[in-house]
Formats: C-alpha cells, sequence, structure tokens
C-alpha cells in the first residue's frame, strides 16, 4: 500500500510502498478515504525537539481519519464491513483504574495512533474494534461526508472543550481561532452562550471565525480583550473561557477579563512558562480544567448528535489536496493561512 512513512528519526517523510496491515482478532480493518493534517503531524514531519523526545520512528503518522471497513478480525461484533467510520486516536490499557472505572480518556497507558504505532496516512489502518467510531452502516443509512468524518478528531477536542462547562447564556471566551478553536466557537453558539469572542492574531483566522458564528472576532495584536467587553455591553467580566492557543499571553488575559467564579478550560499545550496571578485565581475562586483528548466516547456521541441536530462546522475545513500532494498540503497547513487541510487517499 502507498503510505507517508517517517523512515527514521530525522526530517520528512516520503510517500512510498508499505506492508498492507492485517486485522488480529478484536480488529478492525480500514480503508483510508481522508485524513486531516494535525499539528501534532507537523512536529513529527519537521522532527522538532517535541518529536524527537515523544516519537519512535520508523512510523506512519496520521491520526484524523475517516474511511470504509473492508474486513474484521475475530471476535468483532458490532462493526461491519461496508461502514463509513473514524477512529478514536488514544488506544488505552483496559485495565488502569480510569480505565476500569470507565474514564478511558486518563488512561494512564495511552498509546496514540500515528505517535505511538502506525497510523493513517495510508491507504490501510487497523484499529481495535473498540476505537472505531461507526458513522453509518454498510447500507449507507445516517452517513457523513467523509470530509468532515476525518476531522472528527480535532472536533472532539472542541466539543469536549467546549462542554466542559454550562454555556446557556453565558459569555464565552476563545484564545486561539486555530480549527479547534473555530469549532468550538461555533459549539458554544450552537448550544446557546449569550456572546461567544475569540482572540488571534492572523487575519485570515479572525476572518474565517465571523463565519463559524462568533458575535466578534478580536485581533489582540491591536486590541484588549477589555475592549470587547464595552462594545458587546458586559459589565462583569465573562464567565467560561476556552484557551486554544498555548500563548504564555493567553491564560493572564482571560483572569484580567473573567468574571468571578468563572471558569476557565483549557486544551492549548504551553509554549513557554506561564506567568498567573494566582491569588486572583483565589480570591475570585476561579475554576481551570485542563482538557486532553476527547472523552471515550461520551464526546463523540455528543459530536454526532451535533451534526444530526444541524451544526455546520464545514467551513473549517479550507484546504483539500490529493495524498500525492502531500508536500503542498503540509506547507499549506504550517503557513497557518488556513483552516482545517484534508488530504484525499483516494488519489495517490
Amino acid at each position: 500500500m502507498k503510505a507517508l512513512f517517517k523512515p527514521a528519526a530525522s526530517p520528512g517523510l516520503e510517500l512510498t510502498e508499505r506492508p498492507e496491515p492485517s486485522c488480529g482478532p478484536g480488529e478492525v480493518k480500514i480503508r483510508v478515504l481522508r485524513t486531516g493534517i494535525c499539528g501534532t503531524d507537523l512536529h513529527i514531519e519537521a522532527w522538532d525537539a517535541w518529536a524527537a523526545s515523544a516519537v519512535a520512528a520508523p512510523l506512519v503518522p496520521g491520526h484524523e481519519f475517516c474511511g470504509t471497513v473492508v474486513a474484521v478480525g475475530a471476535g468483532v461484533r458490532d462493526v461491519h464491513v461496508g461502514a463509513l467510520v473514524s477512529g478514536e486516536g488514544h488506544v488505552v490499557c483496559g485495565t488502569c483504574r480510569n480505565c476500569r472505572a470507565g474514564r478511558r480518556h486518563l488512561c494512564i497507558r495511552t498509546s496514540g495512533v500515528g505517535v505511538d504505532r502506525d497510523g493513517a496516512f495510508a491507504q490501510y489502518v487497523v484499529l481495535p474494534e473498540t476505537n472505531v467510531w461507526v458513522h453509518s452502516s454498510a447500507d449507507g443509512s445516517s452517513g457523513v461526508d467523509p470530509d468532515l468524518g476525518a476531522i472528527f478528531d480535532p472536533f472532539g477536542n472542541a466539543v469536549h472543550t467546549a462542554l466542559s462547562f454550562p454555556l446557556v447564556g453565558e459569555d464565552v471566551l476563545i484564545t486561539g481561532a486555530g480549527p479547534i478553536g473555530l469549532m468550538a466557537a461555533a459549539v458554544a453558539r450552537h448550544v446557546g452562550a449569550r456572546f461567544v469572542v475569540i482572540t488571534d492574531v492572523s487575519p485570515y483566522r479572525l476572518e474565517l471565525a465571523k463565519t463559524m458564528g462568533v458575535d466578534l472576532a478580536l485581533d489582540v495584536s491591536r486590541d484588549r480583550v477589555a475592549d470587547a467587553q464595552h462594545r458587546l455591553g458586559m459589565v462583569e467580566g465573562f464567565d467560561v473561557a476556552l484557551e486554544m492557543s498555548g500563548h504564555p499571553s493567553a491564560l493572564p488575559d482571560i483572569l484580567a477579563n473573567l468574571n468571578h467564579g468563572g471558569r476557565v478550560a483549557m486544551l492549548g499545550l504551553p509554549a513557554a512558562p506561564i506567568q498567573l496571578d494566582w491569588g486572583k485565581v483565589v480570591t475570585h475562586m476561579i475554576t481551570l480544567k485542563g482538557i486532553y483528548g476527547r472523552e471515550m466516547f461520551e464526546t463523540w456521541y455528543a459530536m454526532s448528535a451535533f451534526l444530526r441536530s444541524g451544526l455546520d462546522i464545514s467551513a473549517v475545513i479550507t484546504h483539500r489536496f490529493p495524498a500525492g500532494e502531500w508536500q503542498q498540503a503540509f506547507a499549506t497547513a504550517r503557513d497557518g493561512r488556513c483552516g482545517k487541510v484534508v488530504l484525499d487517499w483516494t488519489e495517490v
């Protein structure tokens, strides 16, 4: 099969022939139709300090995908050949305390698809049945567009973060207008937030945010978050904040504009140490919650329900490339003047 392959611990990927995987007991083999390019994939391709410390080459990366089931192993019960599926990228142990308690997203032995094991930048990928999310049955009913199916992983990050706290009637601040922040804004609007404000420094992404239901897209290189409050007629600060950027200035800016008792969900991985006024966290009774991945599989049920109830996140996909043009696709994703970039594996 054709696959994007990292042959050694060094920069670059190569589109080459790799052995086609087969599924063992309890596993599902999937013909990949589309893959999304994630920031993790950019790190792996560049082989930066994080990738060198976290990834063992050789490896087929890629963890955001949609495809069709072509074979199932012995013991597979609920996934059938012909179904359109995506995959949860965190393969868990099943026996640690959190797994046994049904909190699989907190597994202490998580193995990442496309990071710790071969992933979906290939014509075929194999996953445990327990990691497969079925969009449609073999007869094609209740399906989704494969492009959208390919971004269920980051969509899940957005949903997990946005639904960490009640949003109905609340004023919501989102720092970072990358694809996940944009989808979180759409979710916040869909579930009934009063005001949704998103911040960034990219004019492209701030313009894109205006199509995702935000009340205000703020360029924080020129304007202050406090100005947004005045423009919207807010008097007590934001109720909920979703930190999606990882920028060290974002969280202090959030605290400066948060109401007493405000709640913050943090998905963005900090790019540098963050200096916080911890006295304000205590005296204002602020809640800080870290978010990683998706709740398995409550978030996935919510994602499918959102799409069925009319949530439209399609605008977040701004670029599509044949898999054979992966270098141009990666360059586009790295440039940042884009939303989500999708590779089509029917064109290699």
